[in-house]
């Protein structure tokens, strides 16, 4: 390892690119380590052949063609047919260890990178868009791969068939060696200039192709949205631009990456033309070995491609190392909300909620202002009010997605940041007015909300959300898929597995959030007799614009502006007037089926 960053260190250039390319050996190289000798190993005897194949035809010329020996014809022809016989295998055996190294090695840091995504907080997910998370975990995992290969083969492949070539030069003839090798520097420094456009427009390209694929997505997930108002057009547009941009960075990349070709042709043409005049000179007025002369000309014009090569160097890495620096800020990411250092396993069969004087703010754009509200075990307590209010906040900081800016969120008595967030969160079940299913079966989907429960458990918790039923008429029945986020079901179908999963989990703490609005009234009857089973016994917290739903809690708190405005029953707050009050009437007013006038 140290071998290899100090044999680069100088062509490579400064610390921003030595700094994530020593870190991503120094986390990768050594799993496959015997595996990269084995391939180095068969690169240098593939370079060493390619030097032999070039030697041998100093023989060729001077035994066969000038001497006319035809004994040695025979013997010449079956070393070069076992010289390359060598080299297919060495290639081949070089080729297939890299490329499974190199899909190991992409998995390997997929997995990390996902991991790395999975333990940020909610709010990395909210500033960053579906398309850059997917781009960084598909495609910068390939680049680190490609940038570990590149290296590779740089160092086995190229620059031993480089140095085995010179040295055929340098035996054949040293003068016209030292002559010929004057280009190299001259090849570095033009390419050297480049790579600060490449950097820049690698980097862009990645950050458009997100967008591609941000856009993709949404017009997938909203299609329904795209067709009902013909949307078709403002997003066709929008991803003409994205795909413009990535052809245009795309060819700039390419543009740039071409400028080192006519530096090296004509810098290769002016070398091989001196070659010839000078050893042409040579032969013909001093009389030097002809055989001599074509193998320095065939190991000059075998060592053209990977100097070549090896001058692109720098530019092909760069576009490489884009990717992997991007991959880094992902894997150094610290989520802002985890567990404390002395955090405690939270384990606790009842659950009293208190919130004490909480502020909280997204930003500078504050939600909650010293929230104070407590919740006894075992009651359920109704969050109601105008949007933008703060109750969907409430359940972020039970849940903990969130710490407060003030003040502190109590269970038991203890601050929940002094439990350890997993713990936290599996005494907690949720269910969503958009309920999310994963596409799998029936059977796990319920089981999410236990993966350790047994069948009979799932459908036992299946019956008691009114599922069981339906399921079973379904083909395959628990085995049964959903298909994407649950698109082979119904809302209300849907809901009631999310409810088994809820019902399943067993835990203390319920958070329900408008579980039963856009359904119809057969399919609400059936989820709310579900929710009764799932509520009992449980600290539930209710979030619901139709008061209907919630004039049974034990208690009702009505928000506004990130303040508890009004609390009490439902008949204590009609009694008391207010915005309650308010709401409920709005509310009736809007239920009560009117006759239109025709004209």
């Amino acid at each position: 390892m140290n071998f290899l960053t100090g044999r680069f260190a100088g062509f490579l250039g400064p610390e921003q690119k030595l700094g994530p390319l020593v870190r991503l050996f120094r986390a990768n190289f050594r799993p496959y380590a015997r595996r990269y000798a084995f391939a180095l190993v068969m690169m240098v005897i593939a370079a060493a052949a390619t030097a032999g194949s070039a030697y041998i035809i100093k023989e060729i010329i001077n035994k066969i063609f000038i001497e006319k020996n035809e004994g040695l014809v025979f013997t010449i022809a079956g070393i070069i047919v076992a010289v390359y016989l060598v080299k297919g295998f060495a290639t081949y055996f070089s080729s297939v260890t890299l490329t499974k190294i190199g899909n190991s090695l992409v998995a390997r840091l997929q997995r990390q990178l996902y991991d790395a995504v999975l333990r940020q907080d909610i709010a990395f997910f909210q500033s960053h868009a579906l398309g850059d998370i997917m781009v960084r975990i598909s495609q910068n995992a390939s680049a680190a791969r490609s940038a570990i290969d590149l290296i590779v083969l740089s160092l086995g492949r190229d620059l031993f068939t480089l140095i085995s070539l010179i040295a055929v030069m340098v035996v054949q003839n040293p003068t016209m060696s030292a002559l010929s090798l004057v280009i190299a520097p001259i090849a570095i420094y033009g390419v050297t200039h480049l790579l600060r456009k490449v950097r820049t427009a690698a980097r862009k390209e990645v950050v458009t192709s997100a967008q591609i694929i941000t856009i993709v997505q949404e017009s997938v997930q909203g299609i329904r949205v795209v067709k009902s108002f013909g949307l078709e057009d403002r997003l066709r547009a929008a991803f003409g631009r994205a795909t413009a941009n990535v052809e245009q960075l795309s060819n700039r990349i390419a543009t740039l990456g071409a400028r080192s070709s006519p530096l090296m042709e004509t810098l290769g043409g002016f070398a091989i033309a001196f070659v010839v005049m000078f050893g042409g000179y040579q032969i013909v007025h001093h009389n030097a070995d002809p055989g001599a002369f074509f193998s320095f000309i065939t190991a000059l014009l075998l060592a053209y491609e990977p100097a070549k090569r090896l001058a692109r160097f720098n530019l092909d890495l760069e576009k490489s190392l884009v990717g992997v620096r991007m991959m880094y800020e992902v894997l150094d990411l610290v989520p802002e909300l985890q567990s404390a250092p002395d955090a405690v396993e939270a384990r606790f069969e009842a659950a009293s909620v208190r919130f004490d004087r909480v502020d909280f703010a997204y930003g500078e754009a504050p939600v909650l202002r010293g929230l104070s509200l407590t919740v006894p075990a075992n009651s359920v307590v109704a969050l109601v009010g105008p949007s933008g209010a703060g109750k969907s906040t409430v359940f972020s900081l039970v849940e903990r997605f969130y710490d407060p800016t003030g003040g502190a969120v109590l269970i038991n008595g203890t601050d929940v940041r002094r439990f350890t967030v997993d713990s936290l969160r599996r005494h907690i079940a949720l269910v969503t007015q958009d309920t999310f299913l994963f596409d799998g079966t029936v059977a796990a989907n319920i089981a999410d909300g236990r993966p350790d429960a047994t069948p009979a458990e799932i459908e036992a918790a299946a019956r008691d959300a009114n599922a069981y039923e339906f399921i079973m008429a379904m083909p395959g029945g628990f085995e049964a898929r959903v298909g994407e986020g649950g698109g082979n079901l119904s809302g209300g179908q849907r809901q009631r597995i999310a409810i088994a999963r809820a019902i399943l989990r067993q835990a203390p703490i319920l958070l329900l959030d408008e579980a039963t609005s856009a359904l119809d009234a057969q399919a609400e009857r059936d989820i709310q007799e579900a929710l009764g089973r799932l509520m009992t016994g449980r600290t539930t917290f209710v979030i619901a614009h139709r008061l209907a739903t919630v004039r049974d809690a034990d208690l009702i708190c009505v928000m506004d502006k990130g303040e508890v405005v009004q609390s009490g029953t439902h008949e204590q707050l009609m009694a008391e007037g207010g915005l309650y009050a308010h709401l409920r009437a709005l509310q009736f007013r809007d239920e009560t089926p009117t006759v239109a006038a025709v004209g």
